[in-house]
């Protein structure tokens, strides 16, 4: 069995596992990381003062160095991996460390894996520790079982805030960076840089700054996009997708309810809501017409709050194997939480767990992953806002519907009059039109009953036809576009009037 700490315990205790291990109870210790200059750090500070005990450490660039760092001159013939770690079984010390870099690189070789589990071997008998510092990757089986698997914490928001003002004190002392910020603004800066490397922080800020030469409110928005490049560089494969969403609630018509919402809750999870006696905002499903919106409110709802959108697949989670697919579900929840705060949006989610509302043939996967989805939405404590979006009722599972799962569901209907006009506007605006030159009253009679995205994808026909015809798009192109596609109002006229009787009542209208 694999001795893996608890990854949501403290920092106190990730740190007090590494110590106990450290002190000769682990023959092996495997770290992977991102921020390797932190883990040495720690262990410099961990092991450079005892002074019973032998040290010596491994690169390939440089061998096998009898010391924790590059004091000293390498052993000859230590670079292979495989050399270094016959050498280390012969000569391991009782109590000794060795800590090797980047060895996980090497293990696909017989020869090197041969090596490293008669080293861990050698190891138990001495009360030794074999230590890896890895950029990733996996273990393999043979030596797992042996590993006790230390996963650094993140920084939290004090050592963030730290990072933060150190970069930016140093930039500003070059002469490169005007800080301008408000007590409220750092500590937004802070919350979203949550789920970043030390590296990485660094990084963000200095890249944020130097854009401008300024460190101000207007970089919030910039580490946010940052933040996810740098993460989905480093984590790539992820079944979490990050998500741009638009740089303002104004070009997204309609919807006034929930923006209103929305905006009573942008601050529950500041320290001051909280003793206030208010509970941070946890989660909402929103219920509709396919097209009505739905996808923009989750949008929406990241750019009100200045916080990432990631986007979980569910349909990517299910696996062949036995157990995977819960634990790809476990660890996708477990990244949201590493990098919060964020917006999880689960798209339809009926067809992720829609089995688990009916007898299915699969062995009874779908009610333990929507059990385990459940269990996360009613224990987790980090600030991940779930928004979870539904075309059809009846397929969602009635636990997800009971009062408590969600703050508030809510039912995104087809758009009325107003906010067929705000959604034409917008649409004709990105497009470099002038809404002004258009017939808008006419327009929003000739689109009753048309989504959002019906009325988007009128548009665009409208200008593909202008432009084929070597003219300019005009009311009459997009009327004539309108009335040339029948919208799913009348196509599923009955369903939609079932979703709609079902709604009354049960949701809150959306707008």
């Amino acid at each position: 069995m694999n001795n893996h700490e608890n990854r949501s315990g403290t920092r106190e205790r990730l740190i007090e596992g590494l110590r106990h291990a450290l002190a000769g109870h682990h023959a092996l210790v495997w770290i992977p990381t991102e921020d390797e200059d932190h883990i040495r750090r720690f262990l410099t500070a961990e092991l450079s003062g005892q002074v019973s005990r032998t040290f010596h450490s491994w690169s390939a660039t440089r061998g096998l160095c009898p010391a924790l760092f590059e004091d000293e001159r390498s052993l000859p013939n230590t670079e292979h991996p495989a050399a270094a770690l016959l050498k280390t079984a012969q000569e391991l010390h009782t109590n000794g460390v060795t800590v090797f870099y980047d060895l996980i690189d090497h293990l696909g070789d017989a020869r090197t894996m041969r090596a490293l589990r008669e080293a861990v071997r050698a190891a138990r008998e001495r009360r030794a520790t074999i230590v890896m510092v890895d950029h990733g990757g996996e273990l393999p089986a043979a030596v797992a079982d042996e590993a006790m698997v230390f996963e650094p914490h993140y920084p939290d928001e004090r050592e963030i805030e730290a990072i933060l003002r150190r970069t930016v004190r140093g930039l500003h002392a070059k002469g490169a960076v005007e800080p301008a910020l408000t007590r409220g603004q750092l500590a937004a800066m802070v919350k979203n840089l949550r789920g970043l490397s030390r590296r990485q922080v660094e990084r963000a800020v200095t890249e944020a700054s130097l854009d401008d030469g300024r460190f101000d409110e207007s970089d919030i928005a910039g580490l946010i996009e940052i933040k996810q490049h740098l993460i989905a560089r480093a984590r790539g494969g992820s079944i979490l997708e990050f998500v741009k969403a638009p740089a303002s609630l104004d070009e997204i018509g309609g919807l006034s309810d929930l923006k209103r919402w929305l905006e009573l809750r942008k601050g529950s999870t500041t320290d001051e809501a909280r003793e206030f006696g208010l509970d941070p905002a946890r989660g909402v499903l929103l219920l509709g017409v396919q097209g009505a919106g739905k996808s923009l409110c989750a949008k929406a709802i990241a750019t009100a709050w200045q916080q990432p959108l990631l986007k979980l697949d569910p349909g990517a989670l299910y696996n062949q194997y036995v157990g995977e697919s819960e634990r790809r579900l476990r660890d996708a929840l477990h990244k949201a939480e590493l990098m919060s705060p964020v917006i999880l949006w689960i798209d339809e989610i009926e067809k992720g767990f829609a089995s688990a509302a009916s007898q299915s043939n699969d062995g009874g996967l779908s009610k333990r992953m929507f059990g385990t989805l459940l269990n996360w939405m009613q224990e987790h404590r980090a600030e991940v806002f779930l928004v979870a979006t539904a075309n059809d009722i009846e397929a969602l599972p009635p636990e997800l519907l009971r009062k408590g799962r969600f703050d508030e569901i809510f039912f995104v209907d087809l758009p009325g009059e107003e906010a067929r006009r705000r959604i034409f506007e917008i649409h004709l605006v990105r497009r470099m039109r002038d809404p002004n030159g258009f017939d808008l009253d006419r327009l929003v009679s000739d689109s009753e009953g048309y989504s959002g995205a019906e009325i988007e994808q009128a548009v665009i026909s409208a200008l593909f036809e202008a432009f084929a015809a070597g003219g300019e798009v005009n009311t009459e192109g997009v009327s004539l576009a309108l009335k040339g596609s029948p919208p799913i109002s009348v196509t599923m006229r009955e369903r939609i009037a079932a979703l709609r009787g079902w709604a009354s009542g049960r949701c809150v209208p959306a707008g």
